[in-house]
C-alpha cells in the first residue's frame, strides 16, 4: 500500500481507537499499533489536535481521527543520535544524516525530537528551537522547558549564536585561507553566508569549506553555494547528488541566556 490517508468520526461514546481504525481501514491491528506508537495517527477533539499513540484510548462521539499511512516510511529504521551534552533545561545532539529535525503528519519516529522524548526518565519536554536538513548530519540543541525554548528561540532570532559548518564542494573555488561571503537574497529576504577555504582535493576537483551561518534560511548553504557555481556534494536539490550530502553542522557557541554562561559544543 503506498501513502494514503483515511479520516473518521466518532459517532459513540467510549469507542476504543484502534477499533474504530481498524473498522474504517480494513488495516490488521497489528499494522494500526505500529502506526499509533510511532506518530502516524492523529486526535483532533476538545482539547485540539494531538498525536494519538494509546491503541486502547476511549474516544467521546464527535472526536475525529486521521491516520497518515505510509508503509515504507513506517518500516524505517531511524539512524541513532548520540547525546553531546545534556544542560537539563536544554541538551545538545549530534543528528545523524537521515533522521529529521521533527517528525511529519505521517510519523515521528525517524525524528530526533521524537528520539529525545523517549530517551530521557523522568520523562521531559521537548521543544525544537532550530532545524537541520534531514540530509545533514551535525549538532543540534533540544529545548526542555518552555522558558527554555522561548529564551534560545530569541538567541536565534537575533542572531546571538555562532553555527559554524564544515561542507566539501564541487569545484576548485579559490586558494586556501581565501575567505568569501555570499549575500544573494534568498525567498525574497536577505542572507549572509560566510566561508573560509579550507582544503582542496586536486583529484577529486572539490574544495572544504568552514562556513558561518549569518543568517538562517531554508537550505541557505546549499543553495548559495550553487548559485556561485560550487553546490555541495551529495546535494540532490540543487546540485548532481548520487552520494551523502557532505555537509555538517561541526559547532554551536553562544552566551547561554539562562545561565548567562559562555558556552561551545563541537564534534570536530
Amino acid at each position: 500500500m503506498t501513502a494514503s490517508e483515511f479520516h473518521l468520526t466518532i459517532d459513540e461514546d467510549g469507542t476504543r481507537a484502534l477499533d474504530a481504525l481498524a473498522s474504517a481501514t480494513q488495516l490488521p491491528k497489528l499494522r494500526l499499533k505500529d502506526a499509533l506508537n510511532k506518530g502516524a495517527v492523529w486526535l483532533r477533539g476538545r482539547g485540539g489536535e494531538q498525536r494519538l499513540r494509546r491503541a486502547t484510548k476511549s474516544l467521546r462521539r464527535g472526536d475525529q481521527i486521521a491516520l497518515y499511512y505510509d508503509e515504507a516510511l513506517l518500516k524505517l529504521e531511524p539512524p541513532q543520535p548520540q547525546l553531546i551534552a545534556d544542560e537539563i533545561a536544554y541538551s545538545v545532539w549530534h543528528k545523524p544524516a537521515g533522521l529529521l529535525a521533527q517528525g511529519t503528519r505521517y510519523g515521528d519516529h525517524c525524528a530526533l525530537l521524537r528520539w529525545c522524548e523517549k530517551h530521557f526518565t523522568p520523562a521531559r519536554d521537548c521543544f525544537l528551537v532550530h532545524r537541520l536538513d534531514r540530509e545533514a548530519e551535525g549538532l543540534m540543541l533540544i529545548a526542555h522547558t518552555r522558558k527554555a525554548a522561548d529564551a534560545f528561540s530569541k538567541l536565534w532570532q537575533q542572531r546571538d549564536i555562532t553555527k559554524q559548518y564544515r561542507v566539501i564542494a564541487h569545484g576548485n573555488i579559490g586558494a586556501v585561507g581565501e575567505q568569501r561571503i555570499i549575500e544573494l537574497p534568498l525567498d525574497d529576504k536577505p542572507c549572509r553566508t560566510e566561508f573560509q577555504i579550507a582544503g582542496y582535493d586536486a583529484n577529486n576537483y572539490r574544495t572544504t569549506l568552514a562556513v558561518t551561518l549569518i543568517t538562517g534560511r531554508k537550505h541557505q548553504i546549499r543553495r548559495h553555494l550553487a548559485s556561485i557555481g560550487f553546490p555541495v556534494v551529495g546535494d540532490y536539490r540543487y546540485g548532481k547528488g548520487g552520494e551523502p550530502l557532505a555537509l555538517r553542522a561541526v559547532l554551536l557557541a553562544f552566551r547561554c541566556p539562562l545561565s548567562g554562561r559562555e558556552k561551545l559544543f563541537s564534534i570536530e
